[in-house]
């Protein structure tokens, strides 16, 4: 997808989102997003945009930028592949949290891209529709909907969130921040991190072949297909 315009994409708040939860979910987009050659322009957007967020969402924010905004492009960059196409710990598609590699993950894919375009907008072709950065950018432009996509992906957001802070990564402040924009989790959310931390993501049952499609897999080598 491209850049979101914030202003121009700016919804009303309804009873499950605040006005600037849209502001939020795409500055944070923004920088979850491979620092390419228009990440400076991407980190102005997001400091423009941090101040008027609460402390909690806004602290994390304006550190990560602080860190990316003082490293080499270079150096960003190479630690954004290490971080999220070298560990699988840190994956950063969210249905492989809930699903794994297998036949639910395919459908769960192709929900995402079912809503997606019902909102009207279209992935580019390089773009998988369950990348974090990605759901928050739609989260951004349907905040009703996109609050309520970032909330049944929670605990995979949670333990997300956890393993980039025990690799002491930058990109755990934006982890911090997307998570500040949510509900606190709740004693059922607790058991279900606790038990995708213990257990991983589901496998497939035996003796039947994952379904998801091929160009929806990570790929092997590191980073999307």
């Amino acid at each position: 997808m491209k850049a979101p315009d914030l202003k121009r994409k700016l919804r009303p708040a309804t009873p499950r989102t605040e006005p600037w939860h849209p502001y939020a979910w795409q500055a944070q987009s923004l920088l979850l997003a491979y620092p390419d050659e228009d990440f400076g322009q991407k980190l102005s957007l997001a400091r423009r945009v941090a101040p008027a967020l609460p402390e909690p969402v806004r602290d994390p924010l304006l550190a990560f930028t602080a860190h990316a905004g003082a490293t080499p492009a270079a150096e960003l960059s190479a630690a954004y592949v290490a971080t999220f196409d070298h560990r699988k710990r840190c994956c950063p598609y969210l249905t492989y949290y809930a699903h794994g590699d297998t036949r639910k993950r395919g459908i769960a894919l192709l929900r995402l891209k079912q809503a997606y375009a019902a909102a009207g907008l279209r992935l580019a072709e390089d773009e998988l529709p369950d990348h974090l950065a990605v759901v928050l950018e739609f989260a951004g432009a349907e905040p009703a909907a996109g609050h309520r996509m970032l909330l049944e992906h929670r605990a995979g957001l949670e333990l997300l969130r956890l393993a980039l802070a025990e690799d002491d990564s930058p990109w755990a402040h934006l982890l911090r921040s997307v998570c500040a924009t949510l509900p606190p989790l709740k004693g059922d959310e607790h058991e279900a991190v606790a038990r995708l931390a213990a257990e991983g993501p589901p496998g497939e049952e035996v003796g039947l072949a994952p379904y998801t499609p091929p160009q929806f897999m990570p790929d092997p080598r590191g980073g999307p297909r």
